[in-house]
C-alpha cells in the first residue's frame, strides 16, 4: 500500500480545516434557529431571516469553493485510513450534492424557512391553514426546484429524503412501512377487540407547569443528562439541537398531560444524549457529526420507549415522581406502566401517539409528502387529504387544521422527507436495546434501580463514538452484528402488547 505523501497530508488538513469553518458556521446557524423558537421576541422575524440567510449563504460559499473540489480531487486516489476515508467520503457527498444547487436558491429557501415559522404558529393557533398555505406552496416549489438541481433524473422526493438518511434507500424505508402497516393493524384490532382492564386513568388530574418543569429536571437527573453542557427550555413543539458541547433539550407543558412531558423529555434527552456522546476531539468534523436520522430517532426512540415507557422505569422513577405530586401517591408502578403504555386510536396528535399508532402517523404524512413533492397532491388540498387519510387508517377525523394538518413544525423548516426516520429510528432502536440486552445481561434490574451508566456506556462506544465513520447500515451491524432489520420491533411490539392486553396469539 502506497504511504501518503506529505503533499496528501497538507491537502488532508487544509480539507479538514476548511470543514471545521463550514461547520462552525453552520452550528452559528443552530443557535439562532434555537433562540428563534425558544427566547427570541416575535418582533425579531424579518431581521432573523436576514441573518440565517447570511450565515446558510457563507456556509455554502465555503463549501462549494473551488478550492474544496481542488482539496478533493487530490485526495480521491489517495491510500488513507478508515477516519480519514470516512471524513473525505463525507465530505465529498456533501461537496457533491451542495455544488448541484445555485447559492441564491439557498439563500432563498434559508430566508423563507425563517419567515415560515411564525407563519406556521400563527395559522396553528389561529386554526386556519390559509394563513399557512401560500408559504407552504412556496416551500413545496422550493424543494422541487432544489431536488431537481441535484439530481433530474431521479424521483425528487428520494432526493430530499437522502438529505435525512443517505445511506438507506427510499426503497428501504417504503418497504419498512409498508411492514409496519401491515403487521400493527392486526395488532391494534386485536387490542380492540381485547376485554383486559388496562390502567388509563393513573396520571389523570391538573399538575402544575413550574412542578412539571421541576419534574421534567428530576427525569434529566436521573438519566444522566450533562448539565455543564445543556439546559431545559420551553417550545410549542419539542426539539433538541447543539453539539457535544452544547446539546439543548426543550419540551412542553400542558396541566392536563403530566405523562406527556415526561415522555416528551425523555425524547429529547436521547437526542441530547447521543450529541454529547460524540467525541469532543471530533467537533468540526463527520467524526464528530451524528450518523443521520434514522440513527438519531434510534436513540431518542429507545429511551423514550424502551426504558421510559417500561415497567423497571416506573419502578425506578414512580416515587421520584410521587415528590413532587403527592396526588400520585395511590397509583402503583404497573398501573403508570400499563398508561405509559395504552394504546388509543381515537388520537389525532402524533406526539400524544402511543407506542403503536405513532407508526400511522408517520405513514400519513409520508404519503401526504410524497404526493405533494410528484405533484399528484395540491397544496390546497392536503388538509382534505389529511382527514381523509386519518379517518382510513386510525378511524378519527380531526374536525380542526390545528388538529390536522398543523400539528406538526416540520414543514415551515422545509423538512420534507423527514418523517420516515421516525419510524425507521423506531425500527433501529428495537434492534440496537435487543443487542445492548444480550451484552449487558439484567438490564431490567439496572434500569429498576435507577442506573443507566451501563446501557449509555453501551450506546456510547456502539453507536456515539464513531460519528459518521460508518454508513447506517455498517454502523447497525458493527454494533449488532446483523443487517438492519424491522424483525427485532415487531417481535417487542407483538409481545409487549400481547402481554399487556392478553392476547392468545401474541
Amino acid at each position: 500500500m502506497a504511504t501518503v505523501s506529505e503533499t496528501e497530508t497538507d491537502a488532508y488538513d487544509e480539507l479538514l480545516t476548511r470543514i471545521e469553518r463550514i461547520t462552525n458556521v453552520g452550528n452559528a446557524a443552530g443557535v439562532l434557529r434555537w433562540d428563534q423558537e425558544v427566547v427570541m421576541p416575535e418582533g425579531g422575524t424579518p431581521a432573523r431571516a436576514k441573518q440565517l440567510s447570511t450565515l446558510s449563504a457563507l456556509g455554502h460559499e465555503l463549501l462549494t469553493d473551488e478550492r474544496t473540489g481542488e482539496l478533493l480531487e487530490a485526495l480521491e486516489d489517495t491510500e488513507l485510513d478508515g477516519e480519514k476515508k470516512a471524513v473525505v467520503r463525507e465530505i465529498r457527498r456533501r461537496y457533491d450534492r451542495a455544488t448541484s444547487v445555485p447559492q441564491d436558491l439557498v439563500e432563498e429557501i434559508s430566508e423563507t424557512t425563517a419567515n415560515a415559522h411564525p407563519t406556521w404558529v400563527e395559522a396553528k393557533e389561529e386554526d386556519d391553514f390559509s394563513i399557512f398555505e401560500p408559504t407552504l406552496e412556496k416551500l413545496v416549489d422550493l424543494q422541487k426546484e432544489y431536488a431537481n438541481h441535484i439530481d433530474p433524473d431521479a424521483d425528487p422526493y428520494e432526493v430530499l429524503f437522502a438529505d435525512y438518511e443517505p445511506y438507506l434507500d427510499l426503497e428501504t424505508a417504503e418497504r419498512v412501512l409498508e411492514r409496519l402497516r401491515d403487521e400493527l393493524v392486526p395488532l391494534l384490532e386485536a387490542i380492540d377487540d381485547s376485554e383486559a382492564d388496562v390502567e388509563t386513568d393513573a396520571f389523570a388530574g391538573t399538575f402544575d407547569d413550574d412542578d412539571q418543569e421541576a419534574l421534567a429536571r428530576d427525569v434529566l437527573d436521573s438519566l444522566g443528562y450533562d448539565w455543564d453542557r445543556g439546559r431545559l427550555d420551553t417550545a410549542p413543539h419539542p426539539f433538541s439541537t447543539g453539539t457535544q458541547f452544547d446539546a439543548r433539550v426543550t419540551t412542553r407543558f400542558d396541566e392536563n398531560d403530566l405523562l406527556g412531558s415526561i415522555t416528551s423529555t425523555i425524547h429529547e434527552f436521547g437526542h441530547a444524549n447521543y450529541t454529547l456522546g460524540l467525541p469532543d476531539e471530533g467537533y468540526g468534523t463527520p467524526l464528530g457529526e451524528a450518523r443521520d436520522l434514522t440513527v438519531h430517532e434510534s436513540q431518542s426512540r429507545l429511551w423514550e420507549n424502551h426504558v421510559g415507557r417500561s415497567r423497571p422505569f416506573w419502578e425506578h422513577f414512580l416515587p421520584i415522581a410521587r415528590e413532587r405530586f403527592p396526588e400520585l401517591e395511590d397509583v402503583s408502578p404497573e398501573a403508570a406502566y400499563e398508561a405509559a403504555n395504552q394504546v388509543y386510536d381515537d388520537n389525532l396528535i402524533r406526539v400524544e401517539a402511543d407506542e403503536l399508532t405513532y407508526h400511522l402517523h408517520i405513514v400519513v404524512r409520508f404519503e401526504i409528502e410524497r404526493d405533494l413533492i410528484s405533484g399528484d397532491l395540491e397544496v390546497s388540498d392536503v388538509p382534505e387529504a389529511w382527514n381523509d387519510k386519518y379517518e382510513e387508517y386510525l378511524g378519527v377525523r380531526p374536525e380542526t387544521d390545528t388538529e390536522g394538518c398543523l400539528q406538526d413544525i416540520h414543514w415551515s423548516h422545509g423538512s420534507f422527507g423527514y418523517f420516515p426516520t421516525y419510524s425507521l429510528g423506531s425500527v433501529l432502536a428495537a434492534q440496537l436495546y435487543a443487542a445492548a440486552e444480550d451484552d449487558l445481561r439484567e438490564l431490567d434490574d439496572r434500569v429498576r434501580e435507577g442506573d443507566f451508566a451501563d446501557l449509555n456506556g453501551w450506546l456510547r462506544e456502539e453507536i456515539h463514538a464513531h460519528g459518521k465513520r460508518y454508513t447506517t447500515p455498517d454502523l447497525v451491524e458493527e454494533a449488532t452484528g446483523e443487517a438492519y432489520t424491522a424483525d427485532y420491533f415487531l417481535e417487542y411490539a407483538k409481545h409487549k402488547y400481547g402481554d399487556l392486553y392478553d392476547l392468545e396469539n401474541y
